[in-house]
């Protein structure tokens, strides 16, 4: 999992996941840019149209509700324990 956070292109991906994190970077990244060549990329590693749909909406759910949060100075929450970081000691 750690793998993946740090960079998903080395961590060893099945294609599949390979092909949603590519298609989930760039409508986070440079959304003006998508077009069907993506949705085709990920019905060609397997996803139907109700998954590309799904992904979709989650992707984009995380995308505003980040910006938001950011825009809104919201401070994460005191109880998560930053990414990597043993709790139990």
């Amino acid at each position: 999992m750690h793998a993946i956070a740090r960079d998903w292109r080395t961590a060893g991906l099945p294609e599949a996941d390979e092909a949603l994190c590519r298609f989930a970077e760039k409508l986070t990244r440079r959304q003006g840019e998508m077009g069907q060549a993506d949705v085709d990329e990920l019905h060609a590693a397997g996803f139907d149209d109700r998954a590309v749909h799904d992904a979709t909406q989650v992707i984009g759910y995380f995308n505003y509700i980040t910006r938001v949060a950011d825009a809104l100075g919201v401070e994460p929450e005191d109880f998560i324990e930053p990414w990597g970081v043993d709790s139990t000691g």
